[in-house]
């Protein structure tokens, strides 16, 4: 195995709960192997990212309930096309070149697989995308 395919794999977080079965289609197992470790790696950068796009669209994120950052998030995810393709970055540039070459077969697919995964885990972390406080001096 060439080192960086073999060092690509070793920093891959093991995900306990991810079953693979024959059953499965191979954009399944894809997923289920490949996109969700890389995912949860880069999962403090895809935080940063977000609250980043956050900042440079003038916080009005901070303002919105629940509800309506729900939807800020999701709509941010699927529609601004330099923030989605940033994110998909960030994943494809962990994949082996064995795993690219699988990737292009079907990267419509795997994309819409990629972006659920990422939308999914910072909705189930929103809670980390509060306004910042201020400091203030004493």
């Amino acid at each position: 195995m060439k080192p960086r395919q073999t060092d690509l794999k070793r920093i891959r977080p093991e995900i306990s709960s991810t079953t693979i079965n024959e059953a499965m289609s191979r954009d399944e197992q894809f997923q289920n192997t490949v996109l969700r470790p890389i995912i949860k790696f880069q999962n403090d950068l895809f935080i940063e990212v977000f609250r980043n796009y956050i900042r440079k669209h003038k916080s009005v994120f901070y303002d919105y309930s629940l509800e309506k950052r729900i939807t800020y998030l999701e709509n941010a995810i699927q529609k601004d096309m330099k923030l989605r393709n940033s994110m998909k970055g960030m994943v494809i540039g962990l994949f082996t070149v064995e795993e690219y070459l699988m990737y292009i077969e079907n990267s419509s697919a795997l994309n819409k697989r990629m972006m659920n995964l990422v939308k999914d885990r910072l909705l189930s972390q929103i809670q980390l995308f509060e306004k910042p406080e201020l400091l203030t001096a004493v």
